[in-house]
Protein backbone atom coordinates (compact mmCIF):
# COMPACT_ATOMS: atom_id res chain seq x y z
CA UNK A 1 0.00 0.00 0.00
CA UNK A 2 1.42 3.35 -0.98
CA UNK A 3 0.72 6.37 1.19
CA UNK A 4 -0.35 9.83 0.23
CA UNK A 5 2.19 12.57 1.02
CA UNK A 6 2.29 13.31 4.71
CA UNK A 7 0.38 10.19 5.73
CA UNK A 8 1.55 7.54 8.18
CA UNK A 9 2.49 4.26 6.55
CA UNK A 10 3.18 0.87 7.98
CA UNK A 11 6.06 -0.03 5.69
CA UNK A 12 4.35 -3.30 4.76
CA UNK A 13 5.23 -4.51 1.25
CA UNK A 14 2.54 -4.66 -1.38
CA UNK A 15 2.55 -7.78 -3.45
CA UNK A 16 5.30 -10.36 -3.64
CA UNK A 17 8.96 -9.47 -3.66
CA UNK A 18 9.63 -11.71 -6.65
CA UNK A 19 8.18 -9.20 -9.06
CA UNK A 20 10.54 -6.72 -10.63
CA UNK A 21 8.85 -3.32 -10.30
CA UNK A 22 8.78 -0.97 -13.22
CA UNK A 23 8.36 2.76 -13.12
CA UNK A 24 10.81 5.28 -11.77
CA UNK A 25 10.53 7.41 -14.89
CA UNK A 26 8.90 10.75 -15.50
CA UNK A 27 6.56 12.01 -18.16
CA UNK A 28 5.75 8.53 -19.52
CA UNK A 29 9.26 7.96 -20.86
CA UNK A 30 10.81 4.54 -21.32
CA UNK A 31 13.05 4.91 -18.29
CA UNK A 32 16.23 5.42 -20.30
CA UNK A 33 18.48 8.19 -18.92
CA UNK A 34 18.16 11.37 -20.89
CA UNK A 35 21.32 13.16 -19.82
CA UNK A 36 19.28 16.05 -18.45
CA UNK A 37 20.08 17.28 -14.93
CA UNK A 38 17.74 15.82 -12.30
CA UNK A 39 15.31 18.35 -10.87
CA UNK A 40 15.98 21.05 -13.42
CA UNK A 41 14.20 24.33 -14.00
CA UNK A 42 11.00 22.86 -15.36
CA UNK A 43 8.28 21.08 -13.43
CA UNK A 44 8.70 19.34 -10.08
CA UNK A 45 11.76 18.23 -8.19
CA UNK A 46 12.29 15.07 -10.25
CA UNK A 47 13.57 13.15 -7.23
CA UNK A 48 12.42 11.73 -3.89
CA UNK A 49 14.34 11.01 -0.70
CA UNK A 50 14.57 8.08 1.71
CA UNK A 51 16.16 8.71 5.12
CA UNK A 52 17.08 5.72 7.27
CA UNK A 53 16.47 6.60 10.93
CA UNK A 54 16.40 3.17 12.55
CA UNK A 55 19.18 1.11 14.07
CA UNK A 56 20.04 0.21 17.64
CA UNK A 57 22.79 2.84 18.18
CA UNK A 58 24.75 0.36 20.29
CA UNK A 59 27.89 2.49 20.39
CA UNK A 60 25.75 5.30 21.78
CA UNK A 61 24.38 3.06 24.50
CA UNK A 62 21.04 2.67 22.74
CA UNK A 63 20.37 6.43 22.67
CA UNK A 64 17.81 7.87 20.28
CA UNK A 65 20.43 8.86 17.71
CA UNK A 66 18.17 10.67 15.19
CA UNK A 67 16.88 12.84 18.03
CA UNK A 68 20.30 13.85 19.38
CA UNK A 69 20.91 17.56 19.04
CA UNK A 70 23.81 19.10 17.13
CA UNK A 71 23.74 22.87 16.80
CA UNK A 72 20.37 22.98 18.54
CA UNK A 73 18.69 20.75 15.94
CA UNK A 74 18.04 17.00 15.95
CA UNK A 75 20.29 15.06 13.59
CA UNK A 76 17.24 13.89 11.63
CA UNK A 77 16.02 17.45 11.08
CA UNK A 78 19.45 18.48 9.83
CA UNK A 79 19.30 15.77 7.16
CA UNK A 80 15.70 16.62 6.28
CA UNK A 81 16.76 20.24 5.78
CA UNK A 82 19.39 19.21 3.24
CA UNK A 83 16.83 17.38 1.07
CA UNK A 84 13.91 19.74 1.59
CA UNK A 85 13.32 20.10 -2.17
CA UNK A 86 12.57 16.40 -2.69
CA UNK A 87 9.17 15.59 -4.13
CA UNK A 88 8.41 13.07 -1.37
CA UNK A 89 10.52 12.22 1.65
CA UNK A 90 10.16 8.89 3.45
CA UNK A 91 11.72 8.37 6.87
CA UNK A 92 12.19 4.75 7.88
CA UNK A 93 12.14 4.52 11.66
CA UNK A 94 10.06 5.34 14.70
CA UNK A 95 7.66 8.23 14.28
CA UNK A 96 8.59 11.52 15.94
CA UNK A 97 8.08 15.24 15.52
CA UNK A 98 10.03 16.59 12.54
CA UNK A 99 10.78 20.01 11.13
CA UNK A 100 8.78 19.29 7.98
CA UNK A 101 6.15 16.76 6.85
CA UNK A 102 7.41 13.31 5.86
CA UNK A 103 5.99 9.87 5.09
CA UNK A 104 6.78 7.24 7.72
CA UNK A 105 7.69 3.61 7.13
CA UNK A 106 9.17 0.70 9.10
CA UNK A 107 11.29 -2.15 7.85
CA UNK A 108 10.13 -5.75 8.31
CA UNK A 109 11.23 -7.07 10.66
CA UNK A 110 12.05 -4.05 12.80
CA UNK A 111 15.81 -3.87 13.10
CA UNK A 112 16.23 -5.82 9.87
CA UNK A 113 19.16 -3.67 8.73
CA UNK A 114 19.76 -0.93 6.17
CA UNK A 115 18.88 -2.95 3.06
CA UNK A 116 15.49 -3.94 4.47
CA UNK A 117 14.92 -0.36 5.62
CA UNK A 118 15.80 1.02 2.19
CA UNK A 119 13.34 -1.38 0.57
CA UNK A 120 10.60 -0.31 2.99
CA UNK A 121 11.24 3.33 2.15
CA UNK A 122 11.33 2.85 -1.61
CA UNK A 123 7.99 1.02 -1.46
CA UNK A 124 6.35 4.20 -0.16
CA UNK A 125 7.40 6.28 -3.14
CA UNK A 126 4.80 7.03 -5.76
CA UNK A 127 7.07 6.13 -8.66
CA UNK A 128 6.73 9.28 -10.74
CA UNK A 129 10.23 10.58 -10.01
CA UNK A 130 13.33 9.17 -11.66
CA UNK A 131 15.83 9.46 -8.79
CA UNK A 132 15.96 8.62 -5.09
CA UNK A 133 18.27 10.33 -2.61
CA UNK A 134 19.30 7.93 0.15
CA UNK A 135 20.73 9.23 3.43
CA UNK A 136 21.27 7.98 6.94
CA UNK A 137 19.83 10.18 9.68
CA UNK A 138 23.12 10.84 11.47
CA UNK A 139 24.84 13.24 9.05
CA UNK A 140 25.23 16.58 10.88
CA UNK A 141 27.08 18.34 8.05
CA UNK A 142 25.08 17.14 5.08
CA UNK A 143 23.99 20.21 3.14
CA UNK A 144 22.14 21.23 0.03
CA UNK A 145 25.39 21.72 -1.94
CA UNK A 146 26.15 17.99 -1.57
CA UNK A 147 22.62 17.12 -2.65
CA UNK A 148 23.00 19.29 -5.74
CA UNK A 149 26.35 17.71 -6.60
CA UNK A 150 24.90 14.20 -6.35
CA UNK A 151 21.93 15.08 -8.55
CA UNK A 152 24.10 16.86 -11.10
CA UNK A 153 26.47 13.91 -11.32
CA UNK A 154 23.56 11.53 -11.83
CA UNK A 155 21.87 13.69 -14.43
CA UNK A 156 24.86 14.72 -16.49
CA UNK A 157 26.75 11.43 -16.42
CA UNK A 158 30.43 10.69 -16.03
CA UNK A 159 32.84 13.44 -17.12
CA UNK A 160 35.02 10.83 -18.85
CA UNK A 161 32.06 9.46 -20.79
CA UNK A 162 30.83 5.89 -20.68
CA UNK A 163 27.11 6.51 -20.38
CA UNK A 164 24.80 7.37 -17.53
CA UNK A 165 25.41 5.78 -14.11
CA UNK A 166 22.65 4.03 -12.18
CA UNK A 167 23.65 5.89 -9.05
CA UNK A 168 26.19 8.24 -7.54
CA UNK A 169 27.65 7.90 -4.08
CA UNK A 170 30.02 9.97 -1.98
CA UNK A 171 33.54 8.76 -1.21
CA UNK A 172 34.89 9.98 2.14
CA UNK A 173 38.34 11.40 2.89
CA UNK A 174 39.73 7.90 3.49
CA UNK A 175 38.45 6.60 0.15
CA UNK A 176 35.53 4.64 1.62
CA UNK A 177 32.31 4.51 -0.36
CA UNK A 178 29.23 5.81 1.43
CA UNK A 179 26.09 4.11 0.02
CA UNK A 180 23.92 6.05 2.49
CA UNK A 181 25.12 9.39 1.15
CA UNK A 182 24.00 8.73 -2.38
CA UNK A 183 21.43 9.07 -5.12
CA UNK A 184 20.11 6.19 -7.22
CA UNK A 185 18.00 5.93 -10.32
CA UNK A 186 14.63 4.68 -9.16
CA UNK A 187 14.10 1.90 -11.72
CA UNK A 188 17.48 0.11 -11.24
CA UNK A 189 17.15 0.53 -7.46
CA UNK A 190 13.74 -1.14 -7.39
CA UNK A 191 14.93 -3.83 -9.77
CA UNK A 192 17.95 -4.84 -7.70
CA UNK A 193 16.07 -4.74 -4.40
CA UNK A 194 13.45 -7.08 -5.84
CA UNK A 195 16.06 -9.43 -7.29
CA UNK A 196 17.96 -9.58 -4.00
CA UNK A 197 14.76 -10.34 -2.10
CA UNK A 198 13.99 -13.14 -4.55
CA UNK A 199 17.49 -14.55 -4.35
CA UNK A 200 17.81 -14.48 -0.55
CA UNK A 201 14.19 -14.84 0.47
CA UNK A 202 14.41 -11.73 2.65
CA UNK A 203 16.42 -8.55 2.79
CA UNK A 204 16.73 -8.64 6.59
CA UNK A 205 20.32 -8.71 7.75
CA UNK A 206 21.83 -8.35 4.27
CA UNK A 207 24.68 -5.84 3.78
CA UNK A 208 24.28 -2.84 1.51
CA UNK A 209 27.23 -3.92 -0.62
CA UNK A 210 25.09 -6.65 -2.15
CA UNK A 211 23.04 -3.85 -3.68
CA UNK A 212 25.87 -1.52 -4.67
CA UNK A 213 27.83 -4.39 -6.24
CA UNK A 214 24.98 -4.90 -8.72
CA UNK A 215 24.60 -1.25 -9.74
CA UNK A 216 26.69 0.75 -12.16
CA UNK A 217 27.76 3.59 -9.86
CA UNK A 218 29.74 6.79 -10.17
CA UNK A 219 31.63 8.33 -7.25
CA UNK A 220 32.20 11.91 -6.14
CA UNK A 221 34.31 13.56 -3.48
CA UNK A 222 32.05 15.95 -1.61
CA UNK A 223 34.57 17.14 0.97
CA UNK A 224 35.65 15.84 4.36
CA UNK A 225 32.43 16.63 6.24
CA UNK A 226 29.60 15.67 3.88
CA UNK A 227 29.67 12.02 4.96
CA UNK A 228 30.75 12.56 8.58
CA UNK A 229 28.36 10.42 10.64
CA UNK A 230 27.78 10.22 14.38
CA UNK A 231 28.23 6.67 15.64
CA UNK A 232 29.78 7.44 19.04
CA UNK A 233 29.55 10.10 21.73
CA UNK A 234 32.98 11.28 20.58
CA UNK A 235 31.50 11.89 17.14
CA UNK A 236 28.63 13.86 18.66
CA UNK A 237 31.05 15.98 20.71
CA UNK A 238 33.26 16.61 17.67
CA UNK A 239 30.26 17.70 15.58
CA UNK A 240 29.04 20.07 18.29
CA UNK A 241 32.49 21.59 18.66
CA UNK A 242 32.90 21.98 14.90
CA UNK A 243 29.64 23.89 14.61
CA UNK A 244 30.78 26.41 17.21
CA UNK A 245 34.04 27.18 15.46
CA UNK A 246 34.42 30.83 14.53
CA UNK A 247 34.15 30.33 10.79
CA UNK A 248 30.96 28.25 11.03
CA UNK A 249 28.95 29.49 13.98
CA UNK A 250 27.02 32.32 12.29
CA UNK A 251 25.95 30.25 9.28
CA UNK A 252 24.96 27.38 11.57
CA UNK A 253 23.01 29.71 13.84
CA UNK A 254 21.15 31.40 10.99
CA UNK A 255 20.25 27.98 9.53
CA UNK A 256 19.01 26.77 12.92
CA UNK A 257 16.87 29.87 13.41
CA UNK A 258 15.36 29.60 9.93
CA UNK A 259 14.46 25.96 10.51
CA UNK A 260 13.04 26.71 13.95
CA UNK A 261 10.86 29.51 12.56
CA UNK A 262 9.94 27.73 9.33
CA UNK A 263 11.61 30.36 7.13
CA UNK A 264 12.94 29.50 3.69
CA UNK A 265 15.00 32.52 2.80
CA UNK A 266 18.55 33.20 1.71
CA UNK A 267 19.95 35.54 4.35
CA UNK A 268 22.72 37.97 3.39
CA UNK A 269 24.52 37.73 6.74
CA UNK A 270 27.20 40.26 5.84
CA UNK A 271 24.66 42.88 4.77
CA UNK A 272 22.68 42.46 8.00
CA UNK A 273 25.83 42.68 10.12
CA UNK A 274 26.85 45.84 8.28
CA UNK A 275 23.39 47.28 8.93
CA UNK A 276 23.62 46.40 12.63
CA UNK A 277 27.04 48.07 12.83
CA UNK A 278 25.79 51.22 11.08
CA UNK A 279 22.75 51.44 13.36
CA UNK A 280 24.86 50.96 16.49
CA UNK A 281 27.43 53.54 15.37
CA UNK A 282 25.11 56.11 13.84
CA UNK A 283 22.24 55.91 16.35
CA UNK A 284 22.85 53.88 19.52
CA UNK A 285 23.97 50.36 20.31
CA UNK A 286 20.45 49.07 21.15
CA UNK A 287 19.34 50.25 17.72
CA UNK A 288 21.24 47.36 16.07
CA UNK A 289 18.96 44.42 17.00
CA UNK A 290 15.82 46.53 16.81
CA UNK A 291 16.68 47.71 13.29
CA UNK A 292 17.37 44.21 11.97
CA UNK A 293 14.09 43.02 13.47
CA UNK A 294 12.19 45.81 11.74
CA UNK A 295 13.91 45.02 8.44
CA UNK A 296 12.73 41.43 8.72
CA UNK A 297 9.21 42.54 9.57
CA UNK A 298 9.12 44.91 6.60
CA UNK A 299 10.33 42.16 4.31
CA UNK A 300 7.64 39.81 5.60
CA UNK A 301 4.95 42.40 4.95
CA UNK A 302 6.30 42.95 1.45
CA UNK A 303 6.24 39.20 0.86
CA UNK A 304 2.57 39.08 1.82
CA UNK A 305 1.95 41.65 -0.90
CA UNK A 306 3.53 39.48 -3.56
CA UNK A 307 7.12 40.73 -3.43
CA UNK A 308 10.01 38.28 -3.78
CA UNK A 309 11.27 37.79 -0.19
CA UNK A 310 14.98 38.04 -1.03
CA UNK A 311 14.43 41.27 -2.97
CA UNK A 312 12.26 42.68 -0.18
CA UNK A 313 14.98 42.01 2.40
CA UNK A 314 17.64 43.61 0.22
CA UNK A 315 15.52 46.73 -0.35
CA UNK A 316 14.69 47.03 3.35
CA UNK A 317 18.39 46.75 4.23
CA UNK A 318 19.30 49.46 1.71
CA UNK A 319 16.70 51.84 3.12
CA UNK A 320 17.73 51.21 6.71
CA UNK A 321 21.43 51.61 5.90
CA UNK A 322 20.73 54.94 4.18
CA UNK A 323 18.68 56.12 7.17
CA UNK A 324 21.45 55.13 9.60
CA UNK A 325 23.90 57.02 7.39
CA UNK A 326 21.81 60.18 7.60
CA UNK A 327 21.61 59.88 11.38
CA UNK A 328 25.39 59.42 11.55
CA UNK A 329 25.97 62.46 9.31
CA UNK A 330 23.72 64.63 11.51
CA UNK A 331 25.46 63.43 14.64
CA UNK A 332 28.86 64.19 13.12
CA UNK A 333 27.73 67.67 12.07
CA UNK A 334 26.37 68.37 15.56
CA UNK A 335 29.61 67.19 17.13
CA UNK A 336 31.69 69.47 14.91
CA UNK A 337 29.43 72.41 15.74
CA UNK A 338 29.77 71.75 19.47
CA UNK A 339 33.56 71.55 19.21
CA UNK A 340 33.62 74.87 17.34
CA UNK A 341 31.46 76.53 19.99
CA UNK A 342 33.67 75.26 22.78
CA UNK A 343 36.77 76.52 21.02
CA UNK A 344 35.20 79.95 20.56
CA UNK A 345 34.24 80.17 24.25
CA UNK A 346 37.74 79.24 25.34
CA UNK A 347 39.48 81.99 23.28
CA UNK A 348 40.53 85.15 25.39
CA UNK A 349 39.08 88.63 24.63
CA UNK A 350 41.09 91.87 23.71
CA UNK A 351 44.45 92.06 25.54
CA UNK A 352 43.91 94.91 28.12
CA UNK A 353 45.96 95.45 31.28
CA UNK A 354 43.58 95.49 34.21
CA UNK A 355 44.42 97.39 37.33
CA UNK A 356 46.67 95.38 39.54
CA UNK A 357 47.71 93.16 36.74
CA UNK A 358 51.28 93.25 37.96
CA UNK A 359 50.32 91.55 41.14
CA UNK A 360 50.13 94.65 43.30
CA UNK A 361 47.13 95.86 45.18
CA UNK A 362 44.39 97.48 43.15
CA UNK A 363 45.10 101.14 42.61
CA UNK A 364 48.80 100.79 43.52
CA UNK A 365 50.10 102.29 40.28
CA UNK A 366 53.48 103.82 39.59
CA UNK A 367 52.25 107.28 40.52
CA UNK A 368 50.79 106.23 43.83
CA UNK A 369 52.58 107.01 47.05
CA UNK A 370 53.86 103.86 48.60
CA UNK A 371 54.76 102.24 45.34
CA UNK A 372 58.33 101.54 44.45
CA UNK A 373 58.29 104.12 41.67
CA UNK A 374 56.62 106.69 43.89
CA UNK A 375 59.10 106.15 46.65
CA UNK A 376 61.97 106.60 44.21
CA UNK A 377 60.45 109.80 42.89
CA UNK A 378 60.03 111.17 46.38
CA UNK A 379 63.63 110.43 47.23
CA UNK A 380 64.83 112.21 44.11
CA UNK A 381 62.66 115.19 44.77
CA UNK A 382 64.16 115.45 48.26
Amino acid sequence: MRANPGSETSGQPTGGTDAVPTGGTTGGTSGEPTGEPIGGAGGGAGYDAVVLAGGAARRLGGADKPGLSVGGRPLLDRVLGACREAGRTVVVGGRRATARPVVWAREEPTGGGPLAALDAGVRQLAGENQAVLVFSADLPFLGEPTVRRLLEALGTGRPEGGGQPEGVLVVDADGREQPLVAVYRAEPLRRELALLATEHGSLAGLPLRLLTNELDLARIDAGPLASFDCDTWEDISAARARIREHGNVLDEWITAVKDELGIELDVDTHALLDLARDAAHGVARPAAPLTTFLVGYAAAMAGRNGRVPDEAVAEAIRKAVALAGRWAAEAEHAEHAEHAAQAERSEPGPQTQPAGADGGAPGAGADQPGSAAGASGQATAG
